[in-house]
This record gives structure tokens, C-alpha cells and sequence, in this order.
């Protein structure tokens, strides 16, 4: 039978009801399921994981998008524990905030309600369909899941397991589509079912996620990309300072809250960028260095325009030195893509300087920009993280995918 996105779309919003209505406990025995079998299908998935590997290879995905792809056992296990955490948290749907006692004797407040259909476009992690399935269903919603082609055959084994996991429970398979056809037509019709689906979450490229904003017919959350910065203080422990760097570069070059961008006072300069060059330089960095940095930097390029913007997603980093903290925060301010900024400093008051004036979906003092993901800010997992202010800004858990209804309760009163 051949797929309909539109028919499929529509199915979900019916099931969507269903999902609204269940209860804490029947969303959190559902998650339970879906952990459960992750990790006894272990095996086909690794499977099909492979077929995606192998045609990523022979199609020249870079390694950066190999490793988004690739899982195996501690990785299936890491979902599953994401997914449990899910399910451990309090349900935010439901949830009554802000009652007050209004002159006219009512009383007033607000309750979480799920979204309705949201839909997920996203490019080569197999992982972000457990995710984001786990959220929505968590928020009382459906989802609809439009993976790439790099990953198709994965995210069908992963499907394979939610649809399991929600026939046991008695719901309505239709509560997660996961779409079984990459072409791109697909996509294109499913951002025109406005009457179906109530949000679009794009995760991937900037190209993608451009294209998506800009010929939806349904409300985005954006993020664009993730250019982010440390910011070396002249009060910085250098030693912490190094290990920032390191973690916040090396670990993992191909995800948004990698360090794009290191800063640095001119007053530390010449003991900090002996340091920085010689830990770059163990893990072969392509260092982009402007003119007050680059002889530190052996076979460093000279910085352009261009850099200060770049989201390398490599073995790749830009270096300024800056004059001061108020030119530290100038560069941020006019670079940013508003994903997450790191201080090094000891100095107290510095620290909550730099958090308060910067207005980045993550602000950080002395920690790794690696910590800038929903499971270690203790969402469980994310859905995707928003730089656009509304209606969500940061890493979006449960919670996000809910808005809010005025809920009004009173004795007779009528309005004069």
C-alpha cells in the first residue's frame, strides 16, 4: 500500500484524543514498554543500523554525520535510560499554576495541556525518533517522524518497537507515525497540514531547517545552528580553562553545543594560548586565528569574517583575543546564534555579569558547553533545542511540548 502523509497525518490527530486522555501511569508503563524493547531488540537493530553505515560510507557521509548515525549497544542502552527518565518525571500535563482570587470572587488560574499532532523533520540521528516519540507522548501528544535517508533503515527497526510498545498498551498505533518514505515531496506536503498537525520541530543542517521556516504552513521552532563560545576571563583558572576547551571541542565535533569559538582576554593571553595551541595541535585542530592570536598557532590560518559566524562541526576552532570583557561580550552579542555561551573565571561577580547579560538559551560559568543537552539539564532527552524565543527557548523537554489554558472556577458569580 502506498503512503499517505496526508491520511497518516490525519489518523494521528484522531489518535491524538486518545493520547491526551491517558492517565500518568498509562504513559509512564507505555514508556516502560518502549525502553523495554529497545533493549531486547538490541540486535535487529544493530543490524539495521549497519545498512545505514554502510550506504552512509559508500555515499561519503563526513564523519561528524557517521558518528550522529552510528549506534550500538551502550548507545541503544543510553535511549532506553533516556526513555525511563522520561517516564520518571512528573507529568506536566494537567498541572494548575497561578490560582488567584479575583475581585469579582472568581478564581483564576492555568492548566498544562498537551499541543495536539507535532511533527519531527530531522537528518541522520536514529536516536531523536525514541526521543522525541518519548516526549510527545509523555506531553500527551502525537508525533509524526520524518527521518532522512541516511537513516531509514534504523529508524523503521526503532519504529518497529514504539508500534509494539503501543499495541500491548491498547493505543492507537497512529500516536507515532514514522514516515517509511524519505523522499522529499513527503516532507514538502506534510508542511502544508496545518489542519492536522499543530507544530513543526526541524533538527539538522541550517540549510534544512531554513527550508523548513521558510515554506511551513505550520508554526517552527527554529535553530539554526550552534555557534558557540568559551570565553577565557583574565580571572580564569587556566587549568579548568584548558579542560573546557578540550571537552568542549574534542569530545564530540559534530554536535550543536561543540565550541565553535574561543575568546580570550588579552591579559592572560600569553600563558593561556602557549596551552591552548599545544592541546589543539594533540588533537590536529584547524585553528582560524585573528592577528593578535595567530602567532601562537602553528600553521594556523588567518580569520575572516566568515569564521566568526561558522559552525565548523570539526576538528575546527576560531581564536580571538579580546581587549576586555565588554569586547567579549560585543563579539558574543554580534556572533551568537543564541545555543550556549561558556565563562571561565574565578571571579564572582564577572561570572554573574556574563550570566545575566547574556541572553543565549544557555548561559554557563565554569562548565562545559557539553552539558548544554536535555538529559544533563535533566530533561530526560530533548525534542530539539530553540533559538527563536517563542514558545519555548533552550533544550525542550516535556514540559515544552504543552502550553497553557485559563481555567476559571467560581460560586454563581456574573459579571457587572
Amino acid at each position: 500500500m502506498t503512503f499517505s502523509i496526508t491520511a497518516a497525518a490525519k489518523q494521528a490527530k484522531k489518535a491524538a484524543h486518545q493520547v491526551a486522555n491517558l492517565t500518568s501511569k498509562q504513559k509512564n508503563q507505555l514508556l516502560a514498554d518502549i525502553a523495554e524493547s529497545l533493549l531486547a531488540n538490541t540486535a535487529a537493530i544493530l543490524v539495521a543500523n549497519e545498512k545505514d553505515l554502510s550506504a552512509g560510507k559508500k555515499n561519503g557521509l563526513d564523519a561528524a554525520m557517521l558518528d550522529r548515525l552510528a549506534l550500538d549497544p551502550a548507545r541503544i542502552q543510553d535511549i532506553a535510560n533516556a526513555v525511563l527518565e522520561i517516564a520518571a518525571q512528573a507529568d506536566p500535563v494537567g498541572s494548575i499554576s497561578k490560582i488567584e482570587r479575583m475581585p469579582s470572587g472568581i478564581q483564576v488560574g492555568k492548566m498544562r495541556i498537551p499541543l495536539g499532532v507535532i511533527a519531527m523533520i530531522y537528518e541522520s540521528r536514529p536516536n531523536v525518533t525514541i526521543d522525541a516519540a518519548a516526549l510527545c507522548l509523555k506531553a500527551g501528544n502525537a508525533v509524526v517522524l520524518r527521518g532522512g535517508k541516511e537513516a531509514i533503515h534504523s529508524n523503521l527497526a526503532l519504529a518497529e518497537c514504539i508500534k509494539s510498545s503501543l499495541s500491548k498498551q491498547q493505543i492507537d498505533p497512529a500516536a507515532v507515525v514514522v514516515v517509511p518514505d524519505p523522499d522529499r515531496a513527503v516532507m514538502n506536503e506534510l508542511m502544508t497540514l496545518n489542519e492536522s498537525i499543530d507544530l513543526i520541530i526541524p533538527r539538522g543542517g541550517e540549510g534544512l531547517i531554513r527550508f523548513v521556516s521558510e515554506n511551513s504552513r505550520i508554526p517552527v521552532i527554529q535553530h539554526y545552528k550552534g555557534v558557540c563560545h568559551l570565553y577565557v576571563d583574565s580571572a580564569a583558572d587556566e587549568t579548568k580553562a584548558l579542560a573546557l576547551l578540550e571537552n568542549g571541542k574534542t569530545q564530540r565535533t559534530g554536535v550543536c553545543n561543540s565550541l565553535e569559538t574561543l575568546l580570550v582576554h588579552q591579559d592572560v593571553a600569553k600563558t593561556f594560548l602557549p596551552k591552548a595551541a599545544a592541546l589543539l595541535a594533540q588533537h590536529n585542530t584547524v585553528v582560524h586565528a585573528c592577528e593578535n592570536s595567530i602567532e601562537y598557532f602553528k600553521g594556523a590560518q588567518a580569520a575572516t569574517e566568515d569564521d566568526w559566524h561558522a559552525e565548523y562541526l570539526a576538528m575546527e576552532i576560531a581564536v580571538r583575543v579580546v581587549s576586555d570583557f565588554e569586547h567579549a561580550i560585543e563579539h558574543i552579542e554580534e556572533y551568537a546564534s543564541g545555543h550556549t555561551e561558556v565563562i571561565a573565571t574565578q571571579d564572582y561577580s564577572t561570572a554573574q555579569a556574563f550570566i545575566r547579560r547574556i541572553n543565549s538559551a544557555v548561559v554557563m560559568a565554569n562548565a562545559s558547553s557539553r552539558f548544554s543537552d536535555g538529559g544533563q539539564l535533566g530533561l530526560g532527552a530533548e525534542i530539539g533545542i530553540s533559538t527563536s524565543k517563542l514558545h519555548a527557548y533552550g533544550p525542550m523537554g516535556a514540559e515544552s511540548l504543552t502550553t497553557e489554558k485559563f481555567i476559571v472556577m467560581g460560586d454563581g458569580e456574573v459579571r457587572e
